[in-house]
């Protein structure tokens, strides 16, 4: 403001040239250290932006990699299944295996009757083609229980699963007949038994007698021979007597081989190891009979 006398106070100049007020103001900066502050957040922040981005491309191709995996796998396993269930023809391993699956269940998946018809062909005097009738089918037992101890031991030894048994008699009703169906597991079990079967023709198979028929006094001491024939997993007993129940004591040893009572019960059992163990007819194809 003017002085008394009319003499005014000059305006001070700062450094720069410019003229301020006594209480001019003075325009504030940031500080050094806020700014470096600043500074490190947005590069920590730029940081971990690319470091997510990073893991994320990381993330992605895994993915991709194991999307890529499993549907090669399908894909694999897709055309797997298709050339296995497609219709092709059957290897000679695939046929074989095929027949002997076919002949190892007939014990089970025929009837009883069809294991044992109610007649069976048999070479008579001079070759004469004969039948002999079933007289009756006994219930499955167990191995040891049909045959001679001697017998059971070797079977059980080897994995004898059951034992089916039934009587037939001669077209005379002069001779009766027991046949038994020894079931072993597969045909190496078989095999391996009967290589160690005794060949005593005076044990075997046990007979079966049905009361009232002309098997009734059909008995162990009745047998006057015993035999075994293998066929797939089958041993196939077979054993003879006479019908009016004499023992082979009472047979003097001349007349043990009778020329037709021993052929016949062979060749009875014979047809019965045949039904068995005949080949079925394979189809050609993994579908039948179309490839």
């Amino acid at each position: 403001m003017p002085r008394a006398g009319g003499e005014s106070t000059p305006a001070r100049r700062n450094p720069l040239g410019a003229t301020t007020g006594r209480r001019s103001r003075v325009r504030a900066w940031p500080g050094a250290n806020s700014t470096r502050r600043t500074a490190a957040k947005q590069r920590a922040e730029l940081d971990a932006l690319q470091q997510g981005i990073r893991y994320r491309r990381i993330f992605v191709a895994l993915l991709g990699v194991i999307v890529t995996m499993a549907a090669a796998v399908v894909l694999l396993g897709t055309i797997g299944l298709l050339n296995e269930t497609r219709a092709r023809p059957l290897t000679p391993a695939e046929q074989n295996k095929y027949k002997q699956e076919e002949i190892a269940r007939r014990w089970q998946a025929w009837p009883a009757t069809g294991v044992f018809p109610e007649e069976v062909k048999y070479l008579g005097l001079d070759r004469a083609q004969q039948y002999a009738r079933r007289v009756g089918i006994a219930p499955e037992t167990e191995c040891g229980k049909g045959v001679d101890a001697s017998v059971a031991g070797v079977l059980d030894s080897h994995g004898c699963v059951t034992m089916l048994r039934a009587t037939y008699i001669d077209q005379t009703a002069s001779f009766v007949f027991t046949v038994g169906v020894a079931v072993l597991k597969d045909e190496a079990s078989r095999v391996s038994a009967t290589e160690e079967l005794t060949q005593d023709d005076r044990v075997g198979v046990l007979p079966v007698a049905f009361p009232g028929t002309v098997s009734e006094r059909f008995g162990p001491d009745q047998r006057q021979r015993t035999s075994w024939v293998g066929a797939g997993p089958y041993i196939v007993f077979s054993t003879a007597g006479y019908a009016d129940g004499r023992t082979r004591a009472a047979i003097p040893p001349e007349e043990i081989l009778h020329p037709e009572l021993w052929p016949a019960a062979k060749s009875i059992g014979h047809q019965i190891a045949y039904f068995l163990a005949d080949p079925p007819k394979v189809p050609p194809c993994t579908q039948g009979n179309v490839c």
